[in-house]
Parts: structure tokens; sequence; C-alpha cells
């Protein structure tokens, strides 16, 4: 029998492990980064993406005039393009491309470990991904090609609706919708677990079934306003008279 000092004794390097890596958080700024990748999830990527979805999208469902109302609210913020700058296009940009190096990083083991928290970390590296390039080429037809929506909000609904009511885009907004729903929806229980606000199996269990309630209200309000733009009439997707952003009708004067 080896004593403790003897050199054959097995150290914890020479032993390999299958399974999960241990996470090495406390390294450099990996910890940091992390928390900030956690937080930034939250708030303001989690808080636009509802946003977004239960109020700005939902007013698609009161018809044009309400949706373009509601674009031109959102346009005349005071300082609106660093409002998007550092609320929205900056933190998501900074989610999604330390969320891809984490991706690459991790070792996925979903088929030697089939447990359901392998399969959830699979499918919230998965969703994220789908999310953030539906994202991408959200924003970019929608604020930077075609009319600008900032200036005729009263363009809005057309727009969205002449991609929605193609089949092939239109599925598109639904794996974007479900992806990104899911990606935050469970994304509220990782970061509550990992801060330590919500602690205990039990307590774990009970608040993972309020996040996936809220997966599922997402869902659903964002499947009513896609459901809006393609059972209304179609609306022109250029410059019209249904509403005017309050630069208009001072340039107007």
């Amino acid at each position: 029998m080896a004593s403790a000092g003897s050199s054959t004794a097995p150290r914890a390097s020479d032993v390999a492990v299958e399974g999960v890596a241990p996470l090495r958080a406390g390294q450099g700024t990996s910890f940091v980064l992390r928390r900030l990748h956690s937080l930034s999830g939250i708030v303001p990527v989690g808080a636009f993406l509802a946003e977004h979805i239960l109020v700005s999208n939902s007013t698609a469902i009161g018809g044009p005039d309400a949706y373009a109302r509601q674009v031109s609210f959102l346009a005349n913020l005071p300082l609106v393009f660093f409002l998007e700058l550092f609320g929205i296009w900056l933190p998501i940009a900074f989610h999604a491309l330390y969320g891809f190096y984490i991706w690459y990083r991790g070792d996925g083991n979903t088929i030697a470990y089939p447990w359901t928290g392998n399969w959830m970390y699979t499918a919230q590296r998965w969703t994220g991904g789908i999310a953030f390039a539906y994202i991408v080429w959200h924003t970019w037809t929608m604020r930077f090609s075609g009319i600008d929506l900032h200036a005729y909000p009263n363009a809005s609904f057309g727009k969205v609706q002449a991609e929605v009511l193609h089949t092939s885009l239109f599925l598109f907004y639904v794996a974007g919708l479900v992806a990104a729903s899911l990606h935050f929806a469970y994304g509220i229980w990782l970061f509550c677990a990992k801060w330590g606000i919500v602690s205990g199996e039990k307590a774990r269990k009970r608040f993972l079934v309020l996040c996936l309630v809220f997966f599922f209200v997402l869902t659903g309000a964002g499947l009513a306003s896609l459901t809006a733009f393609r059972s209304r009439p179609q609306q022109q997707s250029e410059p019209g008279t249904v509403v005017m952003n309050k630069r208009q009708v001072t340039e107007s004067r």
C-alpha cells in the first residue's frame, strides 16, 4: 500500500475523467467576462427581447396604424441612435460572440451522458446561434436596407408584412422567434441559478417550470403578431400618410 508521500500514488492530473470539463471561470479575466455575458443576456438583451415581442410587435395585432404609432414612438426617443448602439447592438454583439467562444471551448457530451442538463446545455447553444443569425438578418432588412422606417414609420407594417407573406421567410421568422424565446427563458433560469438567486433543488425545479411558462407566453405572443401580419390586407411598404413622425411634421410646416 503506497504511503501518502509515495511517488507512485496517482495524482488528479493523471486520472482521465470522461465527462464535463471543470469550469475554470476564476482564472484571469474569464470570471468577469462570464459574469458580464450572463448579465448581458438578461439586461439589456433579454429586456429588449421581451419588449420587442410582448409590446412593440404585439401592437401589430391592433393593425397598421397602431404598429406605425409604436414605431414612430421608438424612432423619436431622445438619442435613439446611442440607445440602440449601447443598449442593443453592442450588448447583443458581445453576448453572441462570447457565447460562440464558450461554445467553441466547451465539450459536448450529450451522447455519453444523455442527461436533461446536458441536452439543455446543447439546446441553449444551438438556439443562441439560430437567434443570432435571425437577429442579424432581421436588423439588416428592417433597419439598414430598403425604406428607413425611422423616417417613414407608416411603411413599417407593410415592410414586415411583405416578408412574412413569403412562406419560407415566415418559417424563418417562426424559427427565430422560438429559438430566441427558449434561449432567453432558459437563460433566466441559468442566470438565477448561477447568481444564487434561486437555491435548492426543489426551488430550481419550480422556477424552471415558471421559465418554461414564460417561454410559451413569449412564443404565443410572437406567433399572434406574425398571424396579424399575415391576416391583414396587404399594406404598402412605401412612404404614405398613415402616420407621420414628429420630424416629418416639423419639416412639413
